[in-house]
């Protein structure tokens, strides 16, 4: 617990005072971020605004990734070997990384080109690919001595669904699909002052949770598995757990200074690596569909943005005033603010019942 602890509040640290430095240099940069002539009207009052400010706590989770494993220095020996730095971390701290790469060059072409328009969809979503399938690949290729890999063969809900084996190269492309949807998601849920950040803190607490009690109940510890009547069949939880923490304590960081009005925005480098982060989280846990319902607020703005394309293809007509979803009601007259706490408190809803669904299933298994 108390690595978990400490690379939340190192994280938090890092991204809080370090964002205002990532505001001074991106400004001086001139690296505002154009706004769309298309969006609401008084979005247009933000153009200028700091973009890229994923970075912050991209590098922030990194370093207290770090600094967590310090702090196991502490533990016994036999629990340090258990939670050295392993593929997990590598998996999922490149799919941060690297997703985020994607974004900053999306990023890079907008503010270079002074226009919303950065990377062009095809390249986003090549970009995108070629990090799922290289990370799925190395998630299902390369086991632990135990013969364990990060991501399993088989379709997940809140742990294995034993009769959905799909198979190495299936379980690749479904875990490219998975980062795919998750990056675009927070993407598309990215716009308004502080609404991805929060609700991707939300969905990173959950995850923190669910990595740290499968830690707690994890078949690779022999002293708990010996006698115990269930045990999760995951690799290095509590990596997990505290990659999770550390995100989620750099985003918080990092929320201080992004809502409204927001002195930085994440950009797509940050949206794309936390989506990709995300999705990396599911897969590694075990939870691949019950991901739907934590994140549930991405999946409700991202139908949003697909009912709408459908809609106006198929019968000319839109269903909603604009999407993603979170500008519709801004085109009702809803303030900022107000979408962006009913939406956290959507998000919340979603994180809760994901969370009971999975506590309630390890109640069944024990009871």
């Amino acid at each position: 617990m108390r690595a978990v602890i400490v690379a939340a509040a190192v994280a938090f640290i890092i991204s809080l005072f370090g964002t205002p430095v990532a505001i001074r240099v991106f400004t001086a940069l001139k690296a505002g971020q154009p706004i769309r002539s298309l969006g609401p009207a008084t979005h247009q009052g933000k153009k200028g605004t700091p973009t890229m400010g994923g970075v912050a706590f991209i590098v922030a989770t990194v370093l207290a990734y770090v600094a967590g494993h310090v702090a196991l220095t502490t533990l016994p020996e036999q629990q340090i070997a258990q939670v050295a730095p392993s593929m997990t971390a590598l998996v999922l701290l490149g799919l941060f990384v690297f997703c985020g790469v994607v974004g900053f060059l999306d990023d890079f072409l907008k503010v270079r080109r002074r226009h919303s328009g950065g990377l062009s969809a095809k390249g986003k979503l090549l970009g995108q690919l070629l990090v799922g399938a290289g990370f799925g690949i190395a998630a299902l290729y390369v086991p632990s001595t135990n013969g364990q890999t990060v991501a399993s063969e088989h379709i997940s809900f809140i742990r294995d669904i034993s009769f959905l084996d799909v198979g190495k190269v299936g379980s690749v492309l479904i875990f490219v699909f998975v980062i795919m949807s998750m990056s675009n998601g927070v993407n598309l849920t990215d716009g308004l002052d502080g609404l991805a950040t929060g609700a991707t803190i939300l969905v990173l607490g959950a995850y923190t949770l669910i990595g740290f009690w499968q830690y707690r109940h994890w078949c690779g510890d022999t002293t708990y598995a010996k006698g115990a009547a269930y045990c999760y069949e995951v690799r290095d939880p509590l990596e997990i757990a505290m990659i999770a923490a550390a995100a989620a304590g750099a985003c918080v960081g990092f929320l201080w200074w992004n809502t409204s009005p927001a002195r930085i925005f994440m950009g797509d480098t940050g949206a794309l690596g936390l989506g990709g982060l995300v999705g990396g989280l599911a897969m590694a846990t075990r939870t691949t569909l019950l991901a739907i319902i934590i994140g549930g607020l991405f999946v409700i703005i991202t139908m949003s943005v697909v009912i709408q394309i459908i809609s106006f293809k198929t019968t000319g007509k839109r269903v909603f005033r604009m999407s993603p979803l979170q500008h519709h009601f801004e085109l009702a007259g809803w303030s900022e603010v107000n979408i962006v706490v009913r939406f956290w408190i959507v998000a919340g809803i979603c994180v809760a019942i994901g969370l009971g669904l999975f506590y309630s299933d390890f109640l069944a298994v024990m009871g």
